[in-house]
């Protein structure tokens, strides 16, 4: 199930997609992660400003825009796990899975919690990275250079298959970029015209992105007249058969990059590793807070089996989020009314409870001063 994400929120586009997939049979489960934007004009199974107040945390806080967008990422992404549940009990309805992250680079990108959602997603789906350009905005060669430069920069950072989408060729048609990435001199003539210190900076940069350009996937597509959507899912296919099949690499790029383009290609064994690693590491890491429980703890036993299943974890405003899904069973049960509780007991039946109540509250106050 390929997990597509939006590295610019432009939810005009992602709506056209979902009713594109709607179309085919084959609905989307959307995800929405930019707690600032106003409206989603799309169907969202999980949104992330029903959990999260962005508003709220910029008060709180005392933060800007920016800052209350990131910190509002941060506290979803401390339960993404839940998210990622949601995703797999969906995989039997939808073969895609839609996620419009927002659009500030800084924000999602090459934040904290960016990493985190992009690299549980990575080791569990194959997950392809599509970075939509305004094509219209893109005609001057300067801003053109900018825009590939965060497109190199989101693929590098992600190390995930990429796609390139040039939105709104309704008003120019995207030849004109295509030409650009393909030939050198081409660029190079368009931007004769421009004579700024930015001009010849771009100049010089153009040629560090030839290596970029020649294994880049372009398609341009239409939000409003929904043209090009057909020949985005066929890069979309072959990006997470790239994902699957490392070794796989285009005939047309040139023999001196095949090797270290297909060493930067390993995504599934190189997301594989990852979260070996990190499952590795967090299982050493409560093996050592067992350790220090057990000693703090003196002369009380406490085996492993009872420190898992007596613990209650300590809940702070991320256990807040994810108010939509279906809870399972247990956390249904686990909430339910205690009426039927027999008041009519002997002083001696509260010992035992009171001694094991005495010890949760103990085991809760060294995971609080352990968490903090």
């Amino acid at each position: 199930m390929p997990s597509l994400s939006h590295s610019i929120a432009l939810p005009v586009s992602l709506q056209r997609l979902t009713g594109h997939l709607h179309s085919q049979g084959s609905p989307p489960y959307v995800i929405n992660l930019d707690p600032a934007v106003h409206e989603v004009p799309f169907p969202a199974n999980i949104d992330i400003r029903d959990t999260v107040k962005y508003k709220e945390v910029m008060k709180q806080y005392g933060l800007g825009p920016n800052g209350g967008i990131v910190t509002s990422l941060n506290l979803f992404a401390t339960r993404f796990d839940q998210v990622m549940k949601f995703i797999e009990k969906a995989q039997n309805m939808s073969k895609y899975v839609l996620i419009d992250t927002p659009g500030q680079i800084e924000v999602f990108t090459w934040s904290a919690s960016g990493t985190i959602i992009t690299e549980a997603l990575a080791s569990s789906f194959p997950t392809i990275v599509i970075y939509v350009m305004d094509t219209s905005r893109s005609t001057n060669p300067v801003t053109f250079m900018s825009n590939m430069l965060y497109a190199c920069s989101i693929l590098y950072k992600t190390k995930l298959p990429f796609i390139v989408v040039m939105n709104k060729t309704d008003i120019i048609d995207h030849s004109f970029a295509v030409e650009w990435m393909q030939d050198f001199e081409a660029f190079q003539d368009a931007l004769n015209q421009e004579t700024t210190y930015v001009s010849n900076l771009t100049r010089s940069m153009s040629l560090v992105l030839d290596e970029f350009y020649s294994s880049l996937r372009v398609v341009g597509v239409s939000a409003v007249l929904g043209t090009g959507l057909d020949e985005l899912f066929v890069q979309i296919t072959s990006a997470a058969e790239e994902y699957e099949s490392p070794r796989k690499i285009r005939t047309d790029t040139k023999q001196r990059n095949l090797e270290s383009i297909s060493l930067s290609r390993e995504y599934r064994p190189e997301y594989d590793r990852l979260k070996k690693s990190l499952a590795s590491a967090q299982s050493q890491q409560q093996e050592e807070q067992l350790e220090r429980l057990q000693k703090d703890m003196g002369s009380v036993a406490l085996g492993t089996g009872s420190a898992t299943e007596t613990v209650s974890p300590v809940r702070d405003p991320s256990d807040l989020i994810l108010t939509r899904g279906t809870l399972d069973a247990e956390d249904e049960e686990a909430d339910s009314d205690t009426d039927d509780i027999d008041h009519r007991v002997t002083e001696e039946s509260h010992e035992e409870p009171a001694f094991q109540n005495f010890m949760q509250e103990s085991m809760s106050q060294y995971w609080k001063r352990n968490n903090k």
